[in-house]
């Protein structure tokens, strides 16, 4: 650190401004309400970084407001995403990769969101194997959950963490950062922006508290699966899901939290041990894969009903929608290597998520994109006979297998 560095008054050095640049950079995203792209950011890098750093170092920075975008959800409902600007989002990941570290190890095993060295795979593989060994789950929905985060009481619960001075300041500061829709700039008044670098960390402080902490300590027999505000539990009955699951709803209310009425359930695990029950697995959905009895092969050759998980039908159709909406079969002039080119990317992404889990579902929906394929043929060579599109779709595919790579989906 030099001379510089040490008259400042937050001990916040140019290092780690450098590597939470990086991080931004290699993370990418939209532009804020300055409407500044990462490519214009490094138009003048340097400047921009010792902006950055002499405001972080002198406590004079203050995040600007944060860009409100609404995605549509597959409901038909809307979804805020903040979009923080590419300065502020360097400025939260000086703070996040300063904090996350010394916190992170304090965190329940069984939370699995945002988190270093854990994934969505890893809470959906321990959702099965509970599912397997408990025979109903309570599936916890909790409204509007980065809106309505408590600003004085996630301050409070920061303060168990740390006590440094100036991560408490800049913390407090974009919480209160005001939030940006239409071109109208309104203050916020609770929650914290989902979209922002900070906020996932935020979120799992305060749900570690107002939730993994407290069940890890009265509740050791019920197991659950927690990524950011998507919460399982598992139980032994229906009366001790039920009963649970309203000393939960009181539980959240002392942190302003509200369980949504209509979309927290609680589920039976039906399969061929507890097939007995009266009512039908109802089934689930955890973080885009689907929970419910399957027939499934045993290792000895025959079959019986299980519970478990597969891409949902929500995923099924955003996926249907997207391959159909391409306009692929009116692409005439383009190649099959260059389609290959296009989609790949996107196949293997699909692949990777929803195929660790019944990868036969997902491969149903390829069907969706070959006969897509085989109506370019026919537009493309003129062929009317589907029997000698699909026909030639094949050939193709065999003749071209590695540069076609994952559209050889079958």
């Amino acid at each position: 650190m030099n001379q510089q560095e040490v008259t400042k008054s937050q001990p916040v050095s140019k290092r780690m401004v450098w590597e939470a640049y990086k991080k931004v950079k290699r993370n990418r995203g939209s532009a804020g309400v300055d409407r500044q792209s990462i490519a214009m950011f490094d138009e003048a890098q340097p400047k921009n970084l010792y902006k950055i750093w002499n405001r972080m170092t002198s406590g004079s920075y203050f995040p600007p407001p944060v860009r409100t975008v609404l995605i549509p959800k597959a409901n038909g409902s809307k979804r805020a995403l903040g979009i923080p600007t590419v300065s502020d989002r360097i400025a939260q990941m000086v703070v996040k990769n300063h904090l996350e570290p010394m916190i992170d190890q304090e965190f329940s095993s069984q939370s699995y969101g945002y988190r270093p060295g854990k994934s969505a795979h890893d809470a959906v593989s321990r959702a099965s194997a509970n599912c397997h060994k408990y025979g109903w789950i309570i599936d916890l929905d909790i409204k509007g959950f980065f809106d309505n985060l408590n600003h004085d009481k996630m301050m409070q619960l920061l303060k168990l963490h740390t006590r440094e001075q100036w991560v408490l300041l800049y913390v407090e500061r974009w919480l209160k950062a005001g939030v940006e829709l239409d071109g109208e700039i309104t203050a916020r008044q609770s929650g914290t922006p989902q979209g922002g670098v900070i906020s996932p960390l935020l979120a799992n402080i305060y749900l570690h508290h107002a939730f993994d902490k407290w069940m890890e300590e009265m509740y050791k027999g019920n197991p659950f699966e927690r990524y950011a505000d998507d919460i399982i539990v598992h139980c032994s009955s229906r009366d001790e899901a039920e009963e649970l699951l309203a000393v939960i709803r009181e539980r959240l209310r002392e942190y302003d939290l509200t369980l949504h009425p209509e979309k927290t359930k609680v589920v039976h695990c039906k399969d061929y041990r507890r097939n007995k029950v009266e009512e039908d697995g109802v089934g689930f959905t955890f973080l885009g894969f689907d929970f419910k009895p399957r027939v499934v092969r045993s290792n000895r050759g025959g079959w019986f009903l299980g519970y478990g998980a597969a891409i949902g039908k929500s995923a099924q159709k955003r996926i249907t929608a997207t391959i159909k909406d391409s306009g692929l079969v009116r692409w005439t002039t383009a190649t099959i290597e260059s389609i290959a080119e296009k989609w790949n990317p996107k196949i293997r992404g699909w692949i990777n998520y929803y195929g660790r889990f019944g990868r036969k579902e997902l491969y149903k929906m390829f069907d969706v994109f070959n006969m897509r394929l085989a109506r370019w043929i026919g537009n493309k060579y003129r062929i009317t006979s589907k029997r000698a599109c699909i026909k030639r779709l094949k050939i193709i595919k065999q003749e071209n297998k590695k540069s076609l790579c994952s559209l050889v989906v079958k």
